[in-house]
């Protein structure tokens, strides 16, 4: 709808010359960062909108609004989200048309009933008001709903719909209070950044030039990224809803019906007037415009397609019988945008200056405020105050090509209300990055996933036929798989590739200075590696990283894989004019060797002496291994004896061929991520992006050992003074009482039915033969020998804290 008061003034003002941020698109993902940049004090803002506010995707959608994500803290976002509502609409003077009416999230069979369950245990740290209601209890609360098909349902109290065009025009409203301002009719129709960083954007009305730009494009973020070269991986879906005429059991009940979605049906739904509005997504998406969004495209339609959704109607049908027995007013066809992973792509884009997005997000109407509040924070102070990296635009690299995207895009929309199992790799645009030893692994049985674009191995089956696993909350037929792994690592030697470990080089004569201002840790000295947390100006944890000292100008780090173009961004965001920087992920690939028996398999293939006394826990150096050139590392995240070999990729296959054969008679075996992960769990050590991450500092995460106090460091001062005031909370490993299933993540940690903390990491240790996890617990009920409880699937099960880890607590095998 237009803004009807204003309309004619608003597209005959004048253009500004300059605005310290630009934001480009008025919907309502647009609308809120621009409210929210006004609100925290940066008056000086700019939307530019190419038709009327909500001209995208934003008019149509459903307008259902409701807390659950698969990330806890897109969670806590959505409910910023809802409950800012009322803010924007008492301080705008218009209405949002906000029914906060309750929501169910219905089960109709055991896996969902599972799945809810796990939800109701993040609620409960999350200090969201889940509950389960019976099915007899849905029906009081809905009549409509026949509740012989549900086990039970999920009610959360803060669950409603509302009026997009309303809300939308709240946000701009509202940001005109705090003094921004805002152009429709204004389309960006160029976009150059100029010498000193900022951004000249030209439209029909003038030049505009600002420090900052955000990309809020919508259907037409691809298109505003194209004008600066950047490839945003995201697609547009045409996607279903029906709205049917007056149900007379809906205009005579006292209240406004509460809304609910039916996982196995796949549809979503909620009162419209008198009657009913139905949503689902279908089984097979159908990509809209791939080539790209007509710049002339508005508030127009997609012609409907009842046919691609006819199995899932009839599911609506049966589950709420009065929506077959009356007629269907409208059925609305329209695009929406998705991701690869169904998030948004918020942030500063790696390897330009002072370019935004905030694009992909589908549920605009659920995510927009949170959205809106994270980047305005991540712009004015710095960083966000919760970790967003579920959201964070860097977790994609070179590897999401526009194709990617789109299939990628696809299968998510397909999957929308399909769960996703801890176990399970999806099977949509796989093989995107590979490594020279891909299909020799595979033909060994390897079971593979991707991460960062990259195969890499989970588990090893026996040949490639045995490579299969059923989804799972529970344990799997890779169990008995993982365990033979843990084995040969721990008797013998076990090999796993490290190609998706990001390494980051610095060189230059600047290099020891710049890493030990932005390093929290000790730098090493020539042919030594340390380890040392990375921090934000916050004193939040922003890496875990390894690095290797090569020589006294030459440094590598090594870390998160997925983390790497955001570790990129952060480098690149303060780096001096004598340091040379490069992400060199794709530039070194390699193979770690674990085992008490790796140093005689290193030995065989190696001409330089290995022995300990010559190459000590924590030595870096380039040598030659399988007659390879590699840069050779003493050290190993399974906890045994063990080396991490870097050679350049074309040497890879070289060197496992090498690998293999030496170790033919010692026992030599390839294990994959899982077996690594127990390995782990059973030295206390944490996984970055699980137990270690931005919402931790270093004193509670445990890193503080790791910290060089005596220096000055991005974060001290605030790392300093959380040291001094003690943890709040802290990092412990617990043995669970359990059996035949453990923790997957987020779960609930209780003392006396209360949550006191959250699982951050956890599964089944092996070689201990104890299910474990990690987690965040109050401080009070951290002591080693402390018993508490977590939460899975639903019951309770007893736990301990441990005071060391549970396999060589001194650590002499690793040092041996």
């Amino acid at each position: 709808m237009p803004d009807i008061q204003t309309p004619d003034k608003l597209r005959d003002k004048k253009l500004p010359s300059h605005a310290k941020v630009v934001v480009i698109g008025g919907g309502v993902v647009g609308c809120s960062i621009l409210f929210h940049l006004a609100k925290f004090g940066w008056k000086d803002v700019v939307l530019l909108e190419r038709n009327e506010l909500t001209s995208g995707s934003s008019w149509h959608a459903a307008g259902q609004i409701h807390t659950i994500s698969s990330d806890p803290n897109i969670s806590r976002l959505q409910s910023y989200t809802i409950d800012l509502y009322k803010e924007i609409e008492e301080l705008s003077g218009h209405s949002v048309g906000l029914h906060i009416t309750g929501g169910f999230y219905l089960a109709s069979n055991k896996t969902w009933y599972d799945y809810l369950k796990r939800e109701r245990s993040k609620a409960r740290y999350m200090g969201l008001n889940q509950e389960f209601i019976s099915p007899k209890e849905v029906a009081e609360r809905h009549p409509l709903i026949d509740p012989s098909h549900y086990l039970a349902a999920l009610w959360d109290d803060q669950d409603g719909d509302l009026d997009p065009s309303g809300a939308t025009y709240a946000f701009a409203k509202a940001a005109r209070v705090y003094g921004a301002q805002y152009f429709t009719h204004t389309p960006a129709t160029a976009t150059a950044q100029r010498a000193d960083g900022s951004w000249d954007v030209s439209t029909p009305k003038g030049m505009i030039n600002a420090e900052h730009i955000v990309n809020c494009g919508g259907l037409w973020a691809r298109e505003v990224g194209h004008m600066q070269g950047v490839h945003l991986p995201v697609q547009p879906m045409e996607h279903h809803y029906l709205l049917t005429e007056k149900i007379d059991a809906v205009a005579n009940h006292p209240t406004r019906l509460p809304c609910g979605i039916d996982y196995e049906a796949n549809i979503y739904f909620r009162q419209e007037r008198q009657g009913m509005l139905l949503g689902t997504y279908e089984p097979k998406g159908t990509p809209w415009k791939v080539a790209g969004t007509p710049w002339e495209f508005g508030h127009e339609l997609l012609q409907p397609d009842l046919e691609r959704i006819a199995d899932r109607l009839e599911l609506g049908f049966e589950r709420i019988p009065a929506l077959g027995q009356v007629g269907i007013k409208d059925a609305i066809n329209g695009p929406f945008t998705f991701g690869p992973d169904g998030n948004p792509m918020i942030g500063p884009v790696p390897g330009m200056r002072n370019y935004w997005v905030a694009v992909g997000v589908m549920a605009g109407f659920c995510q927009g405020g949170g959205v809106g509040l994270s980047l305005a924070e991540w712009m004015i102070d710095g960083e966000p105050s919760i970790d967003v990296w579920a959201m964070d635009v860097a977790r994609f690299g070179e590897f999401a090509t526009p194709d990617w995207g789109t299939v990628k895009s696809t299968e998510n929309y397909e999957r929308r209300f399909v769960m996703t199992f801890p176990n399970e790799t999806l099977p949509k645009g796989r093989v995107q990055k590979t490594t020279a030893l891909h299909d020799r692994l595979v033909a060994k049985g390897a079971r593979m996933d991707q991460s960062f674009g990259l195969e890499h191995a989970l588990w090893f089956a026996n040949g490639p036929e045995d490579a299969h696993e059923d989804p799972s909350f529970e344990r799997n037929r890779s169990h008995e798989y993982v365990a033979r792994e843990v084995a040969a690592v721990r008797n013998a030697v076990g090999g796993i590739e490290i190609a998706n470990f990001a390494k980051h080089e610095f060189k230059g004569p600047g290099a020891r200075a710049y890493l030990n201002r932005i390093l929290a840790g000790h730098i090493p000295r020539p042919g030594r590696l340390s380890l040392t947390p990375m921090l934000t100006p916050q004193g939040r944890l922003y890496g875990d990283l390894t690095i290797a000292c090569l020589v006294e100008d030459h440094f590598m780090l090594i870390g998160s894989g997925s983390m790497q173009e955001a570790h990129r961004r952060w480098f690149e965001a303060s780096l001096p004019s004598d340091v040379a920087y490069s992400n060199a992920s794709d530039l070194w690939h390699g193979i770690a060797l674990s085992g008490p028996k790796s140093r005689d398999l290193l030995a065989k293939i190696c001409r330089d002496d290995v022995s300990g006394l010559a190459l000590k826990f924590r030595d870096t150096r380039h040598c030659f291994v399988g007659g390879v050139p590699v840069i050779l590392n003493r050290i190993s995240f399974s906890g045994e004896l063990g080396f991490e070999i870097y050679c350049r990729p074309h040497y890879l296959l070289r060197l496992a061929q090498a690998i293999e054969e030496a170790g033919a008679d010692l026992g030599y075996q390839w294990y994959g991520a899982r077996a690594l992960m127990s390995l782990r769990l059973e030295k206390g050590w944490g996984a970055w992006g699980l137990d270690y991450r931005p919402d931790f500092n270093v004193v509670e995460s445990g890193l503080d050992g790791f910290v060089n106090w005596t220096k000055e460091f991005v974060g001290k001062p605030t790392a300093a003074a959380q040291k001094a005031a003690g943890a709040r909370r802290k990092l412990v490993s617990l043995v669970v009482d359990v059996d035949g299933i453990d923790v997957c993540n987020d779960e609930s940690i209780l003392k006396n039915g209360r949550a006191i903390g959250y699982v951050s990491s956890g599964g089944y240790a092996h070689h201990a033969q104890k299910s474990m996890a990690m987690g965040y617990v109050e401080i009070a009920h951290s002591a080693p020998g402390s018993q508490l409880d977590i939460e899975i699937l639903g019951k309770i099960y007893q736990a301990e804290v441990l005071g060391a880890p549970i396999y060589d607590p001194n650590g002499s095998k690793m040092r041996g």
